[in-house]
């Protein structure tokens, strides 16, 4: 293969910036109901106006960083899960279109990881009901922004509780369009290795997100260079109809190599990363990592071996 044919892998935020110029308003359920019912309405309005703002400048950040990958906050619009924020972000239905087309023309992919309680194969049907209303209303916010229903605007969530991969393959084959067409699975450390999720994926038709670092800590592994990694990472790619569109994420650990928390920065990544066309960087550095990582790793060539990066 002729390396100068690779295109450099496209480098994502996850939700904010390690300076203060991305952030989000937030309000507790708490504090929502100790509002009055139009108090509560008025709170939520004024929410979702100044994240839909501050989205916006977000992706105007991204455009000037020339990052163009970037994962929404799961948090953008509280409670549109529920009728009274549901009816609150009608309202800003013209304003998100504009929002959306102004990530569109910016050439900056959206997604979304919805937070931990998305679980689709609980053994409570309570919970997964509930799952599938969290997941309508962030399928309905990439509706409003004009975001395709498909893995381009995907929305990635772990496998949830183990030994019901059964279980979940049947509810995603259940699941409405708007959501299906744009969901993912992700391994993760304990309850669903890369194997087991890449599985379910194939089963249920849906892509799979890999994540070198959780494959690292499911399987004991020592390094990134562990040929598992490239393997797991092939087979991912499989489950995406479009291979342009795989996605995948790095982490490193804080204080060990299989330490779960996340490092200030990416000194570490598998060389079979080079060759991937999304990398969500997951470090608590957020754009600071991306650039070093820019410097430091997308300058040195295609590796045959870890690239260990310089700490800072």
């Amino acid at each position: 293969m002729n390396e100068s044919h690779f295109k450099q892998p496209e480098l994502g935020l996850v939700c904010i910036t390690a300076s203060d110029q991305v952030r989000f308003k937030t309000m507790t359920r708490k504090r929502l109901l100790q509002l009055a019912p139009n108090e509560q309405t008025d709170a939520l309005r004024d929410l979702y106006a100044q994240n839909m703002k501050r989205l916006d400048a977000a992706i105007t950040f991204c455009e000037r960083e020339g990052v163009h990958l970037y994962r929404l906050i799961s948090g953008l619009f509280p409670f549109a899960d529920d009728p009274i924020g549901a009816d609150v972000l009608t309202e800003f239905s013209e304003g998100l279109a504009i929002v959306g087309a102004h990530a569109i023309a910016s050439g900056i992919r959206l997604v979304l990881h919805p937070d931990q309680f998305v679980v689709l194969n609980s053994d409570r049907p309570d919970v997964i009901e509930n799952s599938i209303k969290i997941l309508t209303a962030h399928a309905r916010t990439f509706d409003l922004l004009g975001q395709p229903q498909s893995p381009w605007a995907l929305m990635n969530i772990h496998g949830g509780k183990g030994d019901r991969a059964e279980r979940l393959v049947s509810v995603i084959r259940d699941l409405p369009d708007t959501i299906r067409l744009r969901l993912t699975l992700e391994n993760d450390e304990y309850a669903y290795g890369a194997n087991q999720i890449a599985e379910v994926c194939q089963a249920a038709g849906i892509p799979m997100v890999f994540d070198a670092h959780h494959h690292a800590i499911n399987q004991h592994l020592e390094t990134y260079e562990d040929p598992s990694v490239a393997e797991m990472l092939e087979v991912a790619k499989t489950t995406w109809q479009n291979p342009d569109w795989q996605l995948v994420h790095i982490s490193n650990g804080c204080e060990s190599f299989t330490d779960p928390k996340h490092s200030d920065y990416i000194t570490l990544m598998p060389s079979s990363y080079r060759y991937v066309p999304w990398i969500e960087i997951e470090a608590k550095q957020k754009e600071r990592a991306i650039a070093k990582l820019r410097e430091d790793w997308l300058t040195l060539g295609f590796p045959s071996h870890t690239t260990e990066l310089q700490p800072v």
